[in-house]
């Protein structure tokens, strides 16, 4: 019995082979004919696979088989112009920040000898305007060098010689260690001289002056001058300015002259008396300039005539006169010193 069920499992298998394929159902047709099912041979065939033990197994496509076979062939080649697209965007950018990232360095270029023998003549043109002539190493010109337009020295600028420009402005700080002014200078702000400062012409100043050392000056002549502190004269103080005018008084007597020498500020009066001369003033001393208030006069008697004279003065801001209480002497002649201050 168990020889027979084991050739029966034997034929089972032989005839069941996993390429066995099961045929379209045929149905019977009422008017008694066989008839395929239309339906089965319309959709495509599938493939059936008899497992033993297991039934018939229907072999589908694979899931990217019918995910492909779905695609519309338009809609594909769309898609890869996208990716074409996007790895174009990719590959630019990143060449583009690497060509930022690089630093930018000038060429160097070496000139022939026939642009060299060029530069030799007197008038040559190299390059064009929206060229940059760049020269890294140490230049020498053996000629004048002439800039037509703006010079920017983005270092410290040495001449070893003299500088000769027509006109200069300065809106920084600078040093220079020597210069020569031929014309004119003109500081519009504060100008602060450390050292000495030696002016062969005249030195002519608007506004004022501050000076905290000592001023030494040949001759100095200003048309007012304030001291704030003492005022040391070492040589011989000299009054200048026009001789006052005079008129004579009737103490005079008969005959008689006065004469006046010097200035408003000081002088001296020289008087001779005539006959029958009487108290009362000798001269009236009228200044060349009105003083701003009353000023102070001295008067110094010359001579023993006129010590013996009771003398006075009267004074106002445009002159002043020498007068006497007594009878002065007649037929006389001395005279008086005068000093006047404001």
């Amino acid at each position: 019995m168990d020889d027979l069920n084991n050739n029966r499992d034997n034929e089972l298998d032989s005839l069941e082979t996993p390429t066995t394929v099961v045929a379209p159902s045929v149905q019977q047709s009422s008017s008694g004919s066989n008839t395929t099912n239309t339906a089965a041979l319309n959709e495509p065939s599938v493939p059936e696979t008899v497992v033993p033990n297991q039934g018939p197994i229907i072999n589908r496509p694979s899931l990217l088989r019918r995910f492909i076979g779905g695609l519309n062939i338009y809609l594909l080649f769309f898609l890869i112009l996208i990716v074409v697209a996007a790895a174009t965007g990719v590959v630019f950018y990143l060449k583009a920040k690497n060509g930022t990232n690089t630093p930018t360095s000038l060429g160097s270029q070496s000139l022939p000898q026939s642009t060299l023998d060029q530069l030799a003549n007197s008038d040559v043109t190299v390059g064009e305007p929206k060229h940059t002539l760049s020269v890294q190493s140490d230049t020498v010109f053996g000629g004048s060098v002439v800039v037509r337009s703006n010079l920017q020295v983005a270092g410290a600028l040495q001449v070893g010689s003299n500088l000769a420009i027509n006109g200069i402005r300065v809106t920084g700080n600078s040093a220079f260690d020597d210069v020569q002014i031929t014309k004119s200078l003109a500081l519009t702000g504060n100008g602060s001289v450390q050292g000495q400062l030696n002016v062969q012409k005249n030195l002519n100043v608007n506004g004022g002056g501050t000076f905290l050392g000592a001023l030494s000056a040949p001759s100095l002549s200003v048309g007012s001058l304030q001291l704030n502190g003492d005022l040391i004269v070492t040589h011989h103080l000299s009054a200048g300015g026009s001789t006052p005018g005079r008129i004579n008084g009737t103490a005079l007597g008969s005959g008689g002259t006065v004469s006046v020498s010097g200035s408003d500020s000081a002088g001296s009066v020289t008087i001779n008396t005539g006959g029958s001369p009487g108290p009362g003033c000798f001269a009236t001393i009228n200044f060349t300039t009105k003083f701003n208030s009353t000023p102070h006069i001295v008067i110094t008697p010359v001579g023993s005539a006129a010590a013996g004279i009771q003398y006075y003065i009267n004074r106002s801001t445009t002159s002043f006169s020498i007068c006497s209480a007594s009878t002065p002497p007649g037929s006389s002649t001395f005279g008086f010193d005068y000093i006047a201050f404001d």
